[in-house]
């Protein structure tokens, strides 16, 4: 599809302008040179007043000092004609076969943005990349990502803070290598303690019943002594007691009571054990919790790469508007560099690419104040549009070579000594 571009176009009393005709280059940069307030700018709001509409008439749009209304005249390559003209600069859009029609044939093929490039070049960063991704039809997958990648960063990054923090507070906690791994019971050790008494408390039983038996045996050896006659009737007793008090001596000869005294310092000391493995459980959870959210950490980085990948897949599966063109976290950035670090003819490279991506059949674009340029920009600019095959209508404080019409008063002026200025760009147009 060929797009459309403006073939010739003739205005009168527009703003500063008295009288001007131009005829634009196909492809490639028309310059409109001259001194300031001369009506340089009122050439391109003449233009986007008669291709854009009522909304882009100017405030004052009649020359001031004239009586005669504005008029525009247009000629399109695709053989439209456009005509504001009349008190009311009324317009008519004429085709090839003579038949007329109005705005909307032109809404068609007028970009708006081409003929107020300035509104694109000064909306934020992330209102430029999103006319980028309207223009590849990749806005809402892409908005997607990015919000996902947002909320996976965010998430990583209180993960990374809690990571942070607990493995501080594992660093300073103390750690004591001689406490038992496990609190210590102080009712265990009161258990163990008693049970140390009951058995010393039986010890203590079977060592007086031996003295008992002993005393039960002397007095039944005196009765013996004095009952000789019962000799017979106690003897068998007496054996008896005699093998009761062996049995006896035997049981506890060997009896040693066990000291609860070890028991009784850890019963003391348990407040001071349980300390220590309290703090060490402190620092092993501390350092299981760090070794946790680090893993977490490093799981959230691995998918935000994942969702960047994609990201990048997504626009380069799509034709970008220009090589090296590209988003990159809300933002345009072209061969490497974001908005405010490109050269003011990448910044004109990019606009003029976009704009002309959102609506093809516009082939022209229009620029003001290119004084900014130096020369080798403004000619490395040019070349550039002309092998883009772009038609771009644009203004400079300036009367050199480089211009393609020079305007003052209103009116476009002859050079002098034309043979004598600088060689003007192969991309010049000429007055008709």
């Amino acid at each position: 599809m060929e797009s459309i571009k403006i073939n010739k176009l003739e205005i009168e009393n527009v703003k500063r302008i008295k009288a001007v005709k131009i005829e634009p280059t196909a492809n490639g940069l028309t310059v409109v040179g001259g001194n300031n307030n001369q009506g340089k700018t009122s050439v391109l709001d003449a233009i986007a007043w008669a291709l854009g509409g009522e909304k882009y008439r100017p405030s004052d749009a009649q020359r001031q000092g004239s009586v005669i209304p504005p008029n525009l005249h247009v000629v399109m390559s695709n053989g439209l004609v456009v005509d504001r003209k009349g008190k009311n600069s009324s317009l008519t859009v004429t085709d090839s076969n003579g038949e007329k029609g109005g705005q909307q044939i032109l809404n068609e093929f007028v970009e708006q943005l081409a003929i107020d490039l300035p509104r694109f070049m000064e909306s934020s960063n992330k209102e430029k990349a999103n006319t980028l991704l309207k223009v590849i039809g990749i806005g809402d997958q892409l908005a997607e990502l990015e919000r996902q990648e947002a909320d996976l960063y965010a998430d990583r990054l209180a993960v990374g803070r809690i990571a942070d923090q607990k493995d501080k507070y594992a660093k300073e906690q103390p750690y004591f290598p001689d406490a038992p791994n496990e609190l210590v019971s102080a009712s265990e050790l009161i258990r163990q303690q008693q049970e140390i008494l009951a058995r010393n408390g039986e010890n203590q039983r079977k060592r007086a019943d031996t003295l008992r038996l002993q005393g039960e045996r002397d007095r039944l050896q005196e009765k013996v002594t004095s009952l000789q006659e019962e000799l017979d009737k106690y003897q068998a007793r007496l054996a008896q007691a005699e093998q009761d008090v062996a049995i006896a001596v035997k049981s506890v000869k060997d009896l040693e009571d066990e000291s609860t005294t070890e028991l009784e310092q850890n019963i003391e000391q348990i407040e001071e054990i349980n300390r220590k493995v309290r703090a060490n459980m402190d620092k092993d959870k501390a350092e299981d919790d760090a070794r946790e959210y680090k893993e977490q950490y490093a799981a959230y980085t691995r998918e935000i790469e994942d969702v960047r990948k994609k990201k990048a897949k997504l626009l380069q599966s799509h034709e970008l508007p220009l090589p090296g063109l590209s988003v990159d976290d809300g933002e345009l950035v072209y061969n490497g560099q974001k908005w405010d670090n490109m050269s003011g003819s990448d910044r004109l490279k990019v606009s003029t690419a976009i704009v002309r991506k959102l609506n093809p059949k516009c082939g022209f674009v229009l620029l003001d104040k290119l004084e900014q340029m130096d020369l080798d920009t403004l000619n490395e600019f040019g070349e550039w549009l002309e092998r883009e095959g772009l038609q771009a209508i644009a203004t400079r404080v300036s009367t050199g070579g480089e211009c393609s019409i020079i305007i003052d008063d209103g009116y476009v002026v002859e050079r002098e000594h034309e043979a004598e200025t600088v060689e003007a760009p192969k991309w010049k147009a000429g007055e008709f």
